[in-house]
């Protein structure tokens, strides 16, 4: 492999400022929905008291989980040793940091009083899986922060296997403690699995992974730099295993659950009579976004990169539909408040299922995450070198045979 050169983008073009005005109307799109919401109050968004995480619930759990998984490139050339993908390294470490914000940011405005934040992060319940992740999510914005220093400071650089692996390790917690807010609410038919972390883990390797692959690819074509088929095709089938592994955990989760009598409810409600969520399991999550982008990456289809991409997008489109069957179809079966009891439905929803359409202010800030992400990125590539001037294989691939 030569030596790579690291560059930053020019970002002089009519396209680039176009681009950041197009994701700065958006934040601000998303702010005004913030400012309703907060000041008219959360019931004008199709939250409830029966269904309290909506759909900016939705975005930032799909993002933060896939802020997780998109530093894995990085891990895998720091952590496993794997020279090809030791020039994306940092692109890496920078995408995981942006899709956190991004997350957190929607999180954060939809508390209803984001001042409180404050207390969320001075006084600490350590029974609560929530003081946990405010944790986790400071570490790992301290932690990809050093290990971008030891992979931009040549005479760092000794030290990024040991930050790449602190980072490695971080996340993999990180997205524990994530999935464990679903896993230990027993309350809840729907989540209470332990299977909820590991299923986590391997749903952030392929949304983040996804994500990754698109700006990449993004990035490299809008700046003219060579994008070659030895890293690109790595990736690719990277992607066609996670995606294959997620459908895997998905298959244990409620074939699990189908097993216990306890969960047979809410097995039927999600895969058969759940209506809208059933749809959105089986048509969403399992078929476009798990059973289309594997025939895509590994039929012929997958040598076309037009198709690669379009994989990768119905990755990302069947993550936000698992994640709001999770989130939301969870919330939508009944609490079961007497167990092996027949409760009759009433005024006060008991027994009762329940229903939730998301506003259009709960989308606009959820949409707000994902600019802001985008144009973190887009930022941080101008004033600094993350892109490598090329990836072309005689460049990165140390197999690569000149003819």
């Amino acid at each position: 492999m030569k030596h790579v050169t690291y560059t930053s983008i020019e970002g002089t073009s009519i396209g680039y400022w176009a681009l950041l005005a197009v994701l700065g109307a958006i934040m601000g799109l998303a702010a005004i929905s913030f400012y309703t919401m907060e000041h008219y109050g959360h019931y004008i968004s199709g939250m409830n008291n029966q269904i309290v995480w909506g759909m900016p619930h939705v975005f930032a759990i799909f993002l933060i989980v896939a802020a997780s998984g998109a530093l894995n490139v990085a891990s895998i050339a720091s952590v496993f040793g794997k020279k090809i993908y030791k020039p994306l390294g940092r692109l890496s470490a920078l995408l995981s940091l942006a899709l956190l914000a991004g997350g957190l940011a929607v999180l954060l405005l939809d508390l209803g009083r984001p001042d409180r934040l404050i207390v969320a992060m001075t006084y600490y319940n350590f029974k609560s899986i929530f003081a946990w992740n405010i944790i986790l999510y400071n570490g790992f914005f301290l932690i990809v922060g050093i290990y971008i220093w030891t992979m931009m400071e040549r005479r760092m650089n000794k030290h990024t296997r040991i930050a790449g692996t602190a980072a490695f390790i971080w996340r993999l917690i990180l997205t524990t403690g994530t999935g464990s807010i679903f896993g230990f609410l027993v309350a809840r038919q729907g989540y209470d699995a332990a299977i909820m972390a590991p299923m986590f883990i391997v749903m952030s390797f392929s949304f983040g992974l996804a994500v990754f692959m698109l700006v990449l690819m993004a990035l490299y074509s809008w700046t003219d730099r060579q994008l070659g088929d030895a890293v690109f095709n790595r990736l690719k089938n990277l992607l066609g295993v996670f995606v294959a592994a997620v459908l895997y955990f998905l298959l244990a989760f409620h074939l699990t659950n189908l097993y216990a009598t306890e969960h047979h409810g809410v097995e039927a409600f999600i895969l058969m009579n759940g209506g809208i969520f059933t749809q959105i399991f089986w048509i969403g999550a399992v078929v476009l976004g798990g059973l289309v982008p594997l025939t895509i990456f590994y039929s012929p289809m997958g040598q076309s990169r037009t198709m690669v991409a379009l994989g990768a997008i119905l990755v990302i489109l069947g993550g936000f539909a698992l994640v709001y069957t999770i989130v939301i179809g969870g919330q939508a079966y009944p609490l079961e408040l007497f167990p092996g009891k027949e409760v009759i439905s009433s005024s006060f929803y008991d027994g009762a299922f329940n229903s939730y359409t998301p506003s259009i202010y709960e989308l606009g800030l959820g949409i707000g995450g994902i600019a802001l992400t985008l144009a973190a990125v887009a930022f941080a590539t101008k004033i600094m070198p993350f892109l490598p001037e090329s990836l072309a294989d005689a460049d990165v691939d140390p197999h690569h045979k000149t003819a």
